[in-house]
């Protein structure tokens, strides 16, 4: 791995943890409170493409195992993994990845309307298919139950998804840009 990439990866760990700084907004009626770091996961994604993206989801994860109180609320620690959110924490790495994965296949140029679909599909509904079993299984309640309250994500969900693909189009769009013109100025100077 190439130090630009791990320099990459680290940033988007950072970037998990300093949205895990944001206050999360806890509901009566599920344990799982709404968090702004799945916006974080959605950007990975878009950003840093499949490899990358997932793989700064694991880092971030593993900074979290080993008990650095980086989720929102200050929680932290390996006890986070046996919890309510452990679906939804442990879907992260593949949720990147899978949206990373849609990126790097869409025909360039990207648009926001299709990287919007990709994080509702791989950073949405893909989460939530693995988060809300979870919730039912720890809290011993319906899939059903569970799967309604976890509808109270979704606005949220939403707009983390608009502002991940607007934000990450345009910064793929400026580092792919600048990586073009570095490459080319090299070639022109050898």
């Amino acid at each position: 791995m190439k130090t630009k990439e791990m320099t990459y990866v680290a940033l988007f760990a950072a970037i998990m943890i300093v949205l895990g700084f944001l206050p999360p907004i806890v509901l009566p009626f599920t344990p799982v409170p709404i968090t702004a770091q799945t916006l974080g996961v959605m950007l990975a994604g878009v950003v840093l493409g499949a490899r990358l993206g997932g793989l700064s989801m694991i880092v971030f994860l593993l900074v979290i195992a080993a008990g650095v109180p980086g989720l929102a609320g200050g929680r932290g620690g390996a006890g986070v993994f046996v919890g309510p959110s452990a679906g939804y924490l442990l879907s992260w790495p593949l949720s990147a990845f899978l949206i990373g994965l849609l990126v790097e296949k869409a025909r360039q140029p990207l648009q926001v309307w299709k990287v919007f679909l990709y994080n509702f599909v791989a950073g949405i509904v893909f989460v939530y298919l693995c988060g809300i079993p979870v919730v039912a299984f720890v809290m011993d309640i319906s899939l059903e139950t569970a799967a309604v309250s976890g509808l109270a994500y979704l606005p949220g969900d939403l707009l983390k998804a608009v502002i991940a693909a607007t934000l990450g189009v345009k910064i793929r769009q400026r580092l792919f840009k600048n990586q073009t013109a570095l490459t080319q100025n090299r070639t022109i100077s050898q």
